[in-house]
């Protein structure tokens, strides 16, 4: 049986064919038109996505909706882009979507009320290269310069159980650093390892 996940702020509404079918018969009984039907079924698939980060290098912040009714909102990601640049070099990258995806995702399953705070986002090739150089352990072909990875914090959140839970998502890498107190997470392909 296939099954529809759609995420709400702190919870999930779980929509299974079955589920489907009495939602239907209940519209059509309460004489409610395959129209109306579909567009609040469509409703809860297109709940607003958001994110509140804070970059503690910057002191920027980001709180707000970036995602509604199924398009990326342009002044959101802006900001977002902003908050999450190369804070050495002042250079701006646009981050990619996907990250932004995953980083609500994991906001939704620890039903958090405060901020990620972005250790490292966008990394340009000479800030990459200079931390590579000064033997800080970032890859040669870094997600970060792709715009692609964060490190972050969640105060409140244990860094174990902020990993746990990105982890369990598999949707990109996560690099646990408990020494440093970050997470990284990236789109890039699923794997896992500890700094």
């Amino acid at each position: 049986m296939s099954t529809l996940n759609i995420p709400f702020k702190s919870a999930k509404v779980r929509l299974s064919r079955r589920n489907f079918i009495g939602f239907m018969v209940c519209a059509g009984i309460s004489g409610l038109s395959s129209r109306s039907v579909l567009a609040a079924i469509d409703e809860l698939t297109t709940t607003p996505r958001s994110l509140w980060l804070y970059n503690p290098h910057t002191k920027d912040s980001f709180s707000g909706v970036y995602w509604c009714k199924g398009t990326y909102v342009t002044d959101a990601l802006k900001n977002i882009n902003h908050v999450m640049r190369d804070f050495r070099v002042r250079d701006i990258k646009q981050i990619d979507t996907h990250l932004l995806d995953l980083l609500s995702a994991i906001s939704i399953k620890l039903n958090s009320e405060k901020p990620f705070h972005v250790i490292s986002g966008y990394r340009s090739p000479e800030t990459n290269a200079k931390l590579r150089n000064s033997g800080r352990g970032a890859a040669k072909n870094s997600y970060h310069i792709q715009g692609k990875a964060v490190d972050i914090r969640l105060p409140g959140c244990r860094t174990s159980v902020l990993r746990r839970t990105a982890y369990k998502l598999k949707s990109g890498g996560v690099g646990y650093y408990p020494h440093q107190r970050f997470v990284h997470i990236d789109v890039g392909p699923i794997r896992y390892w500890k700094g």
